[in-house]
């Protein structure tokens, strides 16, 4: 499957919103993330992703990988030419690495890997990030025998050309009307994520407390308003790059929005 958090979040909001469930689902991917007090890639960054209804007008969900940071945002991290967080990346050597090409080119080589959640070693808690990542990638592979580590890293390490990643998936569901009647709990759970909302900020915060989804709903109500999403200056030279190198792009986005 080409998009394992989409497929997550799609199934979480039909699971809240067409059946009076908790949601619970998560993916493995490609060995990224090291065991703590090791420096081999070993584990996908593996997210898990809850869905729970509420009375607020949007559900709780959160699809949360169990890494401090993802490739993706190390290449976000690339196109704004800033370093690396230090604590997010170790390499083969055990040094905490900051250089974000650097990174990103010894990812692929596999001399780089991901700290789990709480970061490197166990002083702020790894061991933590490193359970949850090893439990999503027993439920993703254990059940079904399904392959792990280099069998799905989708690249043949030595060709360098891309290889199939067959994933693992996992998929819960809790009927809430089993335990308890919808409204209750809706009822229950909106109330304490209010409470959350309402409880003392921090003098030299935001001045607001969020709780999971009520961001990508703030976002959503925006961006609807203003007609769409606004695209970064970098991620704009992306895609004139990738337009201007690409054949037959020119011909398909002649010009783009932000033009």
């Amino acid at each position: 499957m080409s998009c394992p958090s989409l497929i997550r979040l799609s199934l979480n909001i039909c699971i809240i919103y067409l059946y009076p469930s908790i949601g619970l689902t998560g993916t493995n991917a490609r060995p990224s993330i090291a065991p703590t007090f090791g420096v081999e890639p070993m584990m996908g960054t593996n997210p898990l992703t809850f869905g729970i209804p509420t009375s607020d007008s949007f559900p709780f969900v959160i699809d949360c990988a169990t890494s401090v940071n993802q490739r993706g945002k190390i290449e976000r991290y690339a196109r704004e030419g800033v370093p690396t967080p230090r604590g997010a990346v170790i390499d083969d050597q055990g040094i905490e690495r900051t250089d974000t090409d650097g990174i990103l080119r010894d990812m692929v080589l596999g001399k780089c890997a991901l700290t789990p959640v709480g970061g490197a070693g166990d002083k702020m808690g790894g061991y933590k990030g490193y359970g949850w990542a090893a439990t999503v990638e027993l439920l993703c592979t254990a059940l079904q025998s399904g392959p792990w580590g280099e069998d799905i890293c989708g690249i043949d390490r030595e060709t360098g050309k891309p290889k199939p990643m067959p994933l693992g998936h996992f998929f819960l569901a809790i009927d809430i009307e089993k335990i308890c009647p919808l409204d209750e709990f809706k009822t229950n759970s909106g109330n304490f994520l209010q409470a959350l909302r309402d409880s003392r900020k921090a003098p030299n915060g935001p001045g607001r407390i969020w709780t999971a989804g009520e961001p990508e709903n703030d976002a959503r109500t925006e961006r609807t308003a203003q007609g769409g999403m606004k695209v970064p200056v970098s991620l704009q030279k992306n895609m004139l790059d990738l337009r201007e190198n690409r054949p037959g792009l020119k011909d398909k986005y002649a010009k783009f929005p932000f033009e």
